[in-house]
């Protein structure tokens, strides 16, 4: 342990963020303070210290860094950008913010599209949410694209501009053919701007200016164009008639209320644009059992309105949160004018409240069974495997897999799990570059050279002070599961050990018809029982990587088209390798077979036969003396 007196006396009595780290240097706790020395010195005083999180956490700090700022609301925006990047075991956080969708406009880019994403980027572009459900949230798009229909291509203009002719899109009505000049950019963008005004819930602003250009248009005898506005017209109206909350039509809302249980919250947010209720989402928050409703609705604004693109005007929340004055200004820093927060005590706001309030309720009892069952299935199978083994805690899980056919394009794909979900966003491709045919343990070494290597590579940049171009490889797994026995495995730690770190391997080993049996751990099978939580995790890994290499393998199949090992052998062209095969029938005996049954087939010549033969022999040696290093089963 850190001597705490020494490192508190070299704290400033300035603003700033602290982050509390472990042994290990994870960040496990991100704060704000005022004063930081007295902020971080409450943390190991006795009466902070006797708090349920600070009891379980304070034990477990090893050191901690400080970052001083200008003032208060600098230490604001710090912290959140901190908590979003480390995303530390103890602060309240959002469940699984990242997978929750965004609508994207992409206003960085000639002819702006607009798309469902799961990846809030800083690139410029528009994003709006995040919402709780795709489902609605595609039936929403599919409204916006009839009554705007903006292009869904990918093509990257001016540069691919008039190459093709125009998509089946554009003939059915669903696009206007930017790709071929038929609309102007000018009257794209004002398509887009009116989508983009629409999702932000200002929809009387769009319906008062579509209405007066169908009255212009009826007036110049455009007919038709004056129909098209009528029929969007329509749609908007439509789905406000769909609203039951009617209040002040100049008004802009967010109104919030949350609804906990013994181990979990959720908090229910009605939207209030132009007067209605224009939309709801509800958020479920993990770590918040030792934490007070003060501090869970506290956090959850903060962290809410620092990843949302649209500020309302007013907050109404139904409950009080601290340091409501700073984050007021903070927020009205990032919108540019005013952001009220309330906290209601009588008249139609404390109803909109308690009809949040209410709606929160009802969620959690609808959706808490369901949520506990998902940890079960998640953090709780976790914790199954990690007694199995006999570890500690786990939280990252890497796994590995390579795929081949008959030698012919090896390729290797690496998987990632958090708290028991696939973390689809850290999957990754390896295209095997240095191995010739079917030769696992040296594809595998491969894999885990170059992706521990970029994690090498990326550390040093990090700690250099720069910071490194699309980092992939900066986390590192808490365990790796290998596709397979004894060989994969070996492979995995002999590098690990070379790059000197400490991460155990396991093996996923499968029975005769290819389902999970058993993890091989320290060169011991361990059984888990077929029911539990734990084991059907080890299931999903080992199928999901698996079928990530596969379906990464036939890609590259289809765009080379079928070939083999026998490719890669000199002096053997497209008309021996097929009577090769022919006659033998597979890659595997005709590595089999003699120099004379090879030089039997017509059209093979002796050379071209001992071309392949050696080849053959070749990797049969590598094998040979690879298994001579074991002195166990395989």
């Amino acid at each position: 342990m850190f001597d705490i007196h020494e490192e508190l006396k070299k704290l400033p009595q300035k603003s700033g963020v602290y982050f509390m780290k472990d042994e290990d240097e994870t960040v496990i706790y991100v704060g704000k303070a005022v004063n930081l020395r007295n902020r971080v010195r409450q943390y190991f005083s006795s009466s902070m210290g006797g708090t349920p999180k600070n009891a379980e956490m304070v034990p477990k700090i090893h050191s901690f860094e400080y970052i001083v700022t200008e003032n208060e609301i600098d230490a604001l925006i710090l912290e959140c950008n901190l908590i979003k990047k480390y995303w530390p075991k103890y602060n309240i956080l959002l469940k699984d913010d990242k997978s929750y969708p965004y609508l994207k406009l992409t206003v960085n880019e000639s002819y702006p599209r607009l798309f469902i994403t799961k990846r809030h980027e800083k690139d410029k572009a528009k994003y709006f949410g995040p919402y709780s459900s795709s489902m609605s949230l595609q039936e929403t798009l599919e409204v916006i694209f009839q009554i705007w229909p903006l292009r869904r291509c990918s093509k990257k203009f001016p540069q691919e501009q008039g190459r093709e002719r125009v998509c089946l899109n554009y003939h059915i009505g669903k696009c206007l053919g930017p790709c071929n000049d038929l609309i102007s950019e000018e009257e794209y963008n004002r398509m887009a701007a009116e989508a983009a005004e629409f999702i932000n819930g200002r929809r009387s602003a769009v319906l008062d200016r579509l209405e007066t250009e169908m009255r212009r248009h009826a007036e110049n005898l455009e007919f038709e164009k004056a129909a098209e506005l009528r029929d969007k017209i329509s749609n908007i109206k439509r789905l406000d008639e769909k609203q039951s909350m009617e209040i002040n039509p100049d008004v802009e809302q967010d109104i919030i209320a949350m609804a906990r249980s013994e181990n979990e919250a959720l908090v229910q947010v009605f939207f209030i644009r132009g007067g209605k209720m224009t939309g709801r989402e509800h958020f479920m928050l993990e770590n918040t059992a030792a934490s007070t409703r003060l501090e869970i609705m506290t956090e959850f604004v903060k962290h809410f309105y620092g990843e949302t693109t649209f500020i309302p005007k007013e907050i109404i929340l139904e409950s009080d949160i601290t340091e409501k004055d700073l984050i007021s200004k903070w927020l009205a820093k990032i919108k540019g004018h005013a952001v009220t927060i309330t906290v209601p005590q009588r008249g139609d706001k404390t109803r909109y409240v308690r009809m949040a309030a209410e709606n929160a309720a009802l969620t959690l009892g609808q959706f808490g069974e369901q949520f506990k069952r998902e940890q079960q299935r998640t953090v709780g199978a976790l914790w199954e495997i990690s007694d199995a083994l006999g570890l500690g805690e786990l939280s990252r899980i890497e796994a590995y897999d390579i795929s081949n056919i008959q030698g012919y394009e090896n390729v290797g794909s690496m998987v990632a799990f958090e708290d028991g979900r696939p973390k689809r966003s850290d999957y990754r491709k390896f295209k095997i570059k240095t191995v010739i045919g079917a030769n696992d343990y040296a594809s595998m070494e491969e894999v885990i050279t170059r992706r521990f290597n970029r994690y090498q590579r990326e550390k040093e940049q990090v700690e250099s002070g720069m910071s490194p171009a699309n980092a992939k490889f900066l986390k590192l797994p808490d365990i790796i599961f290998m596709d397979g026995g004894k060989i994969q495995v070996s492979a995995a730690e002999k590098i690990l050990r070379d790059l000197g770190l400490d991460i155990p391997v396991c093996g996923m080993v499968k029975d005769d018809r290819h389902r999970t049996r058993a993890l091989l751990f320290l060169d011991r099978e361990i059984a888990m029982p077929l029911t539990s939580e734990g084991f059907k995790l080890v299931t999903r890994i080992q199928d999901e990587v698996h079928r990530f290499a596969v379906e990464y393998h036939r890609k590259l199949r289809e765009k080379t088209m079928v070939r083999s090992v026998l490719d890669d052998i000199e002096g053997v062209g497209p008309t021996r390798r097929k009577a090769l095969l022919k006659h033998f029938g597979s890659v595997e005996k005709i590595q089999d077979a003699s120099l004379e049954e090879l030089a039997a087939v017509k059209p093979m010549t002796q050379p071209s036969a001992e071309a392949v033969y050696n080849f053959f022999k070749t990797e049969k040696q590598h094998k040979t003396e690879f298994f001579a290093n074991f002195d166990g089963p395989v």
